[in-house]
């Protein structure tokens, strides 16, 4: 399934790599991948295999889940596709509650230990999948973990997520997808460890020159 998911994202261009010019990130850090897993949903084929596989996920790994949550906004549609092809409620957490009528934070109907897990597009420094968490924790929910379509493994991400004691499982992950890429053609094998340079320290600009 990982290389499935690899292959998909990458013929879609949702996961982009262009070490030899790299983008910059709003933070101002240079990164040789762009990722943009909204791009899932207008290639039906692709959406197919994410949706099927977020569906494999959760039953081989969190089989007493009752309730699916989104993150708001690019976990909302792939919550949906997902609980509806299996028959469970969702609803989704905004970034932050809202200024009008119920405030709500929390988008749809929760019980107090309902078992929950949170769908999310991406994972890098999983800052913002765990705020989603620690809502829903904290309106009551027992999260069981987090489906994903593609992660990092960067290790501020992985120690956030190890921290909060929350599990992830990704359909693929930075690794594979830099792998399938070289094989495919999309990179040249020699790029693979700059990708990987890039991968275990975002801010050490050093993997532009490497290989060269």
């Amino acid at each position: 399934m990982q290389e499935l998911i690899a292959k998909d994202l990458l013929s879609i261009k949702a996961v982009f790599f262009r070490p030899e010019e790299p983008f910059t990130w709003a933070s101002g850090i240079k990164s040789p991948v762009y990722c943009d897993n909204r791009l899932t949903l207008t290639a039906p084929e692709v959406r197919t295999d994410v949706e099927n596989g977020l569906a494999q996920l959760i039953k081989m790994n969190y089989p007493e889940a009752e309730v699916l949550m989104g993150t708001s906004t690019a976990g909302i549609a792939h919550a949906a596709i997902t609980a509806h092809l299996m028959g469970l409620p969702m609803g989704y957490v905004r970034s932050g509650a809202k200024d009008h009528g119920r405030q709500n934070q929390i988008e749809g109907k929760l019980e107090k230990g309902q078992k929950v897990v949170v769908v999310e597009d991406l994972i890098s420094t999983g800052g913002s999948v765990i705020e989603v968490v620690n809502v829903l924790r904290e309106a009551g929910a027992e999260v069981l973990g987090i489906v994903s379509i593609f992660t990092y493994g960067m290790a501020k991400g992985l120690k956030r997520l190890s921290e909060a004691d929350v599990k992830n499982v990704s359909l693929t992950n930075f690794d594979v997808i830099a792998d399938v890429a070289a094989k495919e053609g999309y990179i040249k094998p020699e790029d693979v460890k700059k990708l990987i340079a890039f991968r275990d320290n975002p801010s050490d600009e050093s993997w532009i020159s490497k290989g060269e």
